[in-house]
């Protein structure tokens, strides 16, 4: 996977040094204690993992996120303070390969009881386009010891939460992490994992329903972030710019995509909230088709189009129905 602007190590280094020495003058709690009011401390890296702690803990957790709105997960450079609570929390919740400065800064810190979610389901490898010989290119073995292997791999596609079916997998995960570290909620924590996942299950059905009879097949988004998601639905994903958002496609790809339009029946050109949609809007005038949003879902702000996961995700449902032309 692309990653953007990495934080030097130099940097880096001296932040969580930094954020080591305030935490030893303030004192470390228990790893497996709990925060001052009683509930367990959860530091989620990015959204979809503050999702997954807020709806699966409920009363019982105190979840603090790395990313605030509005702040493109992959650029995230933390504070020292930040990188403090890292040593402080009862649970951390991450997604190796997707935020490199967390990555680092867990390893530096030392942290402990961290889960990563790249080995609580499968991660596969996912071109700028998702074609299905990509699909099972790790084969289907098991998502524990591999899918970490899988997630360390630079192919690897982290975006595993646009996919209904392995987001599930993921929150089963990270039920059982939070229930290892507060087994007096454990009965709690089961219960609200299967609410969550039965509500996973019912988007899922609404997407291969809703998906299920389309004009063309293809769409062309700016984020090669769906390709779990064009993969589940058998549709074809077409990026601008590869999985990293902010890479300037060459003028052979631009050339491609007008060729995959027209042979496709492209209508729409997909952009995001939190990246620059100059290069969509580009290549639809470029070859006259509209454009629309696509949401990645990395962060939650006043211009996404709903409040929370499940609201976003059937915005975008539409949005690809529309595109696509379902019938």
């Amino acid at each position: 996977m692309n990653v953007r602007r990495l934080i030097p190590a130099t940097a880096l280094g001296g932040a969580v040094a930094l954020g080591l020495v305030s935490l030893s003058a303030c004192g470390t709690s228990d790893a497996a204690g709990k925060g001052s009011d009683d509930r367990l401390d959860v530091v989620a890296s990015f959204y979809p993992l503050q999702y997954l702690a807020e709806q699966i803990g409920g009363g019982h957790v105190a979840v603090d996120t790395l990313t605030k709105p509005g702040v493109e997960p992959h650029d995230l450079e933390l504070k020292p303070k930040q990188i403090g609570a890292l040593g402080k929390a009862d649970v951390i919740l991450y997604l190796k390969g997707i935020q490199p400065a967390v990555d680092d800064a867990i390893a530096q810190a030392d942290a402990k009881n961290t889960v990563d979610a790249a080995t609580l389901t499968k991660l596969e490898a996912h071109g700028t386009g998702a074609g299905h010989e990509h699909g099972h290119e790790h084969g289907d073995e098991h998502a524990g010891e591999e899918g970490h292997d899988h997630g360390s791999g630079a192919d690897s596609d982290p975006h595993v939460w646009l996919d209904p079916v392995k987001y599930a997998e993921v929150a089963k995960g990270v039920g059982a992490a939070l229930a290892k570290a507060d087994p007096d909620h454990a009965a709690d924590y089961a219960k609200n994992t299967d609410a969550l996942v039965k509500k996973l299950d019912g988007l899922h059905t609404e997407f291969e329903t809703g998906l299920k009879n389309t004009a063309t097949r293809t769409f062309i988004t700016t984020h090669s972030a769906f390709g779990y998601l064009a993969e589940r639905y058998h549709l074809e994903q077409e990026g601008i710019s590869g999985v990293d958002p902010d890479s300037e496609p060459s003028p052979a790809r631009i050339k491609e995509l007008q060729s995959v339009a027209a042979r496709d029946k492209v209508s729409t050109v997909f952009f995001e909230t939190l990246a620059s949609d100059r290069t969509a809007k580009t290549l639809a005038g470029d070859t006259g088709l509209k454009t629309d949003v696509l949401d990645p879902l990395e962060g939650i702000t006043d211009k996404s189009r709903g409040a929370d996961y499940l609201e976003v995700m059937r915005s975008n449902l539409a949005a690809l129905k529309k595109a696509l032309g379902a019938k």
